[in-house]
């Protein structure tokens, strides 16, 4: 492995477990029409393809307009909830103070939207800490497309090659890939059910978060 002088994460299974607050949300929504709540392990994987996916997994199939209707009162109460439930996962903290002590930036790169990912951030007290944030409507590219990457290490000032990108999803390392980072497959997150291919052969097991550490040594 080349020298790490940066780190990008995805963020939804990646930096933060926000699987409860999008349960919360879905299950309101639920409400609506009258169905019980779902537990968090029946429906948290569902998230890390956003609003969709949830949506996806936890209400009957039915129109294009009523499933517009359902999207955007489960985004509502999920930005109006004020993100309680939503915590980084174990050993993220330590992995970023440590990228700060050894004065190596770090990013996100999400698919989710911009005024939900900041929202969180400043909930999280991350906003003042992050140096680049590239969501889904950042530019017209998202994952797996590598652009967002790229402008993310752009803007941190560090060559895609000496940068590793952490993700649970195919979707991150197949954009970490083609722009041409480092990657790293977590197996922690809600994605990970779905990690295959040969990408898997390239990139790095991360099984907890703490694994990071040892990368930057």
């Amino acid at each position: 492995m080349t020298v790490i002088n940066a780190m990008l994460f995805d963020l939804d299974g990646t930096l933060v477990d926000s699987a409860p607050d999008g349960v919360a949300a879905l299950n309101y929504v639920r409400g609506t029409v009258g169905l019980p709540p779902l537990a968090v392990e029946e429906a948290g994987h569902a998230i890390t393809r956003g609003a969709p996916g949830l949506l996806g997994v936890g209400m009957p199939e039915t129109d294009e307009k009523t499933f517009e209707s359902w999207r955007l009162q489960l985004l509502e109460h999920y930005y109006a909830s004020g993100f309680p439930l939503s915590r980084l996962y174990d050993g993220i903290e330590q992995v970023l103070e440590a990228l700060e002590a050894a004065d190596k930036p770090w990013g996100i790169v999400t698919n989710k939207v911009e005024y939900l990912t900041h929202a969180y951030l400043e909930v999280a007290g991350l906003a003042h800490r992050v140096t680049s944030v590239v969501c889904g409507d950042t530019i017209a590219e998202r994952k797996p497309h590598p652009e967002p990457v790229l402008l993310a290490c752009e803007q941190m000032g560090v060559a895609p090659a000496e940068v590793l990108f952490v993700g649970d999803d195919l979707r991150d390392l197949e954009a970490g890939n083609a722009a041409g980072t480092q990657i790293a497959a977590v197996y922690y997150g809600y994605g990970s059910r779905d990690l295959n291919g040969p990408l898997l052969a390239s990139s790095t097991p991360i099984h907890k978060p703490l694994d990071l550490l040892s990368l930057l040594q």
